[in-house]
């Protein structure tokens, strides 16, 4: 008969031996791959939405998704790579379902006030620091190059691991990367002229 594993046993472990205890039904083992990748996840949502409270509510959410399909993980990748996937996808959703609600907003004013709204969401507040800036950059992003970007320039991941978690080749994430950092330059540069004046 084997020892019982102990919460120390669970804290020392890698990801792939506390997945395998989940999938055999030991719940401390998630809470542990919970307590080791929240940051990062938290860390990922936050760079696309700046939103405290909606940043832990979608990194929760990630790790019930995450949770629910674990018992169907089959090792291919590793479990960061696989959750990190799932939270990508998790802020791809939020995005869409944003401009979704936004643009059906837009779409009940009239002429009038919908030209006020706009020009008033083109104008930069006073008091934007540079990571509101980026932030706000990198929002007006496509999908798939604001995802390179935040997983090279901010989360450090390399071009394998980015590549790995899109299910597309190295040379599409570079090809991707450089352009979104040439459009984040474009998006950018007005604003930035407009501090240095």
């Amino acid at each position: 008969m084997s020892e019982p594993v102990t919460e120390r046993d669970l804290g020392a472990a890698a990801d792939d031996v506390l997945v395998s205890l989940v999938q055999r039904g030991d719940q401390r083992a998630f809470r542990h791959l919970v307590q080791r990748h929240h940051e990062r996840v938290r860390r990922l949502l936050f760079a696309i939405f700046r939103d405290e409270h909606l940043v832990e509510d979608l990194a929760q959410e990630v790790f019930i998704k995450a949770y629910e399909a674990l018992s169907s993980f089959r090792f291919e990748s590793s479990f960061y790579t696989w959750l990190y996937r799932i939270a990508v996808n998790k802020g791809r959703d939020e995005m869409r379902r944003r401009k979704l609600r936004r643009f059906f907003s837009l779409q009940q004013l009239d002429d009038g006030a919908r030209a006020e709204l706009e020009a008033r969401m083109a104008e930069k507040p006073a008091d934007i620091d540079a990571n509101d800036l980026v932030s706000l950059g990198l929002r007006m992003l496509p999908d798939h190059h604001r995802e390179v970007v935040i997983m090279k320039d901010l989360q450090g991941f390399s071009y394998e691991e980015i590549a790995e978690i899109l299910h597309i080749e190295v040379g599409t994430v570079k090809s991707r990367l450089s352009r979104a950092r040439t459009a984040l330059k474009q998006i950018l540069g007005p604003m930035l002229d407009k501090d240095t004046a």
